[in-house]
């Protein structure tokens, strides 16, 4: 089967994640699961286990809630399909780092320049993988303005890591309710 890169967008519940993998089914082969989720309180570990009971057995797994991009390039497997789950948390798990350091006082450019550094690092993993890639992530934009600036940073940051890797993947679908709409390409 031919290489592809897929951006799976939509809201919490749209169901990206489950198409995800079914595409990765579909297409067989080796499957290299990416999950950027971690484990930080009892809810969060329901949800990791729940997407875990969900997903074939043989597929590898690469907990990488940072340095995605280093990490994929660093996995020597011979993989077929990379599903990349999901960039939503791998941009909250770098603004919470900036957190930890700065509090509150978050630093919207430098959070942004990470966030650039890893999805340039995804996108060139892309770029010079023979595998087919499958990215989630989250349409945080269509709400309330959050009252919070750093939920802002994150909304706005979110935002632009999307649109960069919405021009650099073949395919875009906007799930709503389960059901893919192709955005991307038109026609």
């Amino acid at each position: 089967m031919e290489k592809r890169t897929v951006l799976l967008i939509g809201g919490a519940r749209s169901g990206k994640s489950s198409y995800a993998e079914d595409l990765a089914r579909q297409i067989g082969g080796e499957v290299l699961f990416v999950a950027t989720a971690e484990a930080r309180d009892e809810e969060m570990q329901r949800r990791i286990k729940v997407h875990q009971k969900s997903r074939p057995t043989h597929w590898h797994t690469l907990e990488a809630p940072c340095r995605v991009g280093s990490c994929i390039s660093q996995d020597d497997r011979q993989i077929n399909v990379v599903v990349l789950d999901c960039v939503t948390l791998l941009v909250n798990n770098i603004l919470c780092q900036h957190m930890a350091i700065h509090d509150e006082n978050v630093d919207e450019k430098a959070v942004e320049t990470d966030v650039k550094a890893e999805v340039n690092a995804i996108i060139d993993c892309m770029e010079k993988s023979p595998a087919t890639y499958i990215l989630v992530t989250n349409e945080v934009g269509e709400g309330i303005i959050p009252l919070g600036a750093t939920t802002r940073i994150y909304r706005d940051v979110l935002g632009r890591a999307n649109q960069m890797l919405a021009r650099a993947v073949d395919e875009v679908y906007l799930m709503v309710a389960g059901i893919p709409l192709r955005v991307k390409p038109q026609g």
